[in-house]
């Protein structure tokens, strides 16, 4: 009887496992801003419907929006200036920058869809339009690139994955090898966004040189305790410079042929 339940439990966790597997390679698609091939479940509809009803909450903890009118204004020209002057401005996305009030947390982020966010305590940091563009460019990279998008296909996909292992206890071990898994693709996103945020830059007209100097504010702001990279999300500044370095040489390069 036991020999026949494992048997039982193998099946269907093959099942279930190949059912995700056939389900994720059916999502893959090539980015069209991006040129890179990703699994893809929402359409730019369903992003721009969960961006919008997300915005209201992400403001709120950060204490909502910043009140100087100014202030939102120039937030709304630089980044309108990096639509109109890139490759997002033929998009279906709706973009809506957001300055909020909060003047502790120093953090810039985007919602799927084109739902764009950066903490008063951030801006007060930077030290040039420039280097707001470089916020803005990088987080427009984040739309564009479809990160949000991609990560929840991924999540969905281990979860899956995990409920279809838990039938031969093997359940942790793949929902462990997913969290692996989507960390490094939050590696992978930074440095992406990064590298577009240099061109957006370029195309609107800002120095791109700036972009090291917002990296150098976020180390200078992280503090000596900072989590090491192969236990954050985010790249480590230092590599991020480089990679910078090495975008910025790359789109000169192409302008000047």
């Amino acid at each position: 009887m036991r020999r026949g339940n494992l048997k039982v439990r193998l099946l269907i966790a093959v099942a279930v496992i190949a059912f995700a597997f056939i389900r994720k390679c059916s999502q893959e698609e090539v980015n069209p801003y991006t040129g890179k091939k990703q699994a893809i479940s929402l359409s730019p509809e369903q992003e721009i419907a969960i961006g919008l009803q997300s915005a209201p909450g992400m403001a709120q903890q950060h204490g909502g929006l910043h009140p100087d009118n100014k202030l939102q204004a120039l937030v709304d020209d630089v980044g309108k200036k990096l639509v109109n002057s890139s490759i997002a401005k033929n998009t279906p996305y709706k973009y809506e920058f957001h300055l909020l009030a909060d003047e502790r947390t120093i953090n810039a982020f985007a919602l799927p869809g084109g739902q764009i966010f950066i903490t008063y305590a951030l801006l007060s940091k930077l030290e040039n339009q420039d280097q707001l563009a470089g916020v803005l460019g990088h987080e427009i990279g984040h739309v564009l690139g479809k990160h949000s998008n991609e990560r929840i296909t991924n999540a969905n996909f281990w979860k899956v994955i995990a409920m279809g292992s838990s039938a031969i206890d093997m359940g942790s071990v793949a929902q462990q090898y997913g969290q692996g898994q989507l960390l490094k693709n939050g590696r992978g996103d930074e440095l992406e966004s990064d590298e577009l945020g240099v061109k957006f830059m370029m195309d609107a007209g800002y120095n791109p040189e700036e972009m090291i100097g917002v990296m150098k504010i976020l180390k200078a702001a992280a503090g000596p305790n900072r989590v090491p990279e192969f236990q954050s999300t985010h790249p480590d500044p230092e590599n991020r410079i480089e990679k910078i370095r090495e975008a910025i040489k790359r789109y000169r390069n192409k302008k000047a042929s």
